[in-house]
């Protein structure tokens, strides 16, 4: 077991990280401040669930003024600087990469899927698979209405966009898991069932959406990606 300290230090950081979920998610939805582009209603709650507090405070900032209805209320527009545009545009990414992360660890703990003995490899494996499909897909739901793009051209836009941006925020996350795992807590290695492993995966996302941002501010630079 993780020493006590570590394990209140986790509900803390997990219960904050669901208020601020909580709480993005009623003011988009029921107070009706829906964003610009739909998937951005998605996007924010889920930044929210390993960001916690920082994502609320940056939606406030700026998610929520790109909302018809703000906009509506104040009678201003809204204009981000390019280094606040390229982190908004690393939220598709960190969103996409969290909400995979979180469905295979399930996964792979119910199962008690392992190779070599070792449980870390299928995770590597089945995080990346699913990070990389809802990245795409949420990359997807950006480019393509931005562009007017079908579906064919969309998916490959989005690749094209995206693919870098996973792979980047991928090396922060795994790398930080490497860490918990043959470093800080080999003997028992920490279980997805508590409370201290999700507070370490908090933390490897939020190193994975800082080794992501220069791939997203290189992409935009040069087109690739659209910037927010």
């Amino acid at each position: 077991m993780p020493p006590t300290w570590l394990t209140v230090l986790a509900w803390i950081s997990l219960a904050s990280a669901f208020a601020c979920t909580g709480l993005i998610a009623v003011d988009i939805f029921a107070r009706g401040y829906r964003q610009h582009m739909w998937i951005m209603d998605v996007v924010w709650p889920l930044t929210a669930l390993y960001s916690g507090p920082l994502a609320w405070l940056a939606y406030r900032r700026w998610g929520r003024v790109t909302s018809p209805r703000y906009r509506q209320q104040s009678g201003i527009g809204s204009h981000h600087p390019f280094s606040v545009s390229v982190g908004i545009s690393d939220t598709h990414c960190g969103a996409g990469c969290a909400l995979g992360d979180v469905i295979s660890e399930w996964v792979l703990f119910a199962v008690g899927a392992t190779i070599a003995g070792v449980a870390l490899w299928p995770e590597y494996i089945l995080d990346f698979v699913l990070a990389f499909v809802f990245g795409i897909a949420f990359q997807y739901f950006t480019i393509a209405p931005m562009r007017q793009l079908g579906f064919r051209e969309g998916v490959i836009a989005a690749l094209k966009s995206d693919t870098l941006s996973v792979m980047a925020f991928e090396i922060g996350l795994f790398g930080w898991m490497a860490l918990s795992y043959f470093v800080f807590f080999t003997d028992p290695h920490l279980r997805t069932d508590h409370a201290a492993y999700w507070f370490q995966m908090q933390i490897g996302m939020i190193l994975g959406f800082l080794t992501s941002y220069p791939a997203n501010r290189w992409l935009i630079r040069h087109g690739i990606k659209e910037e927010m």
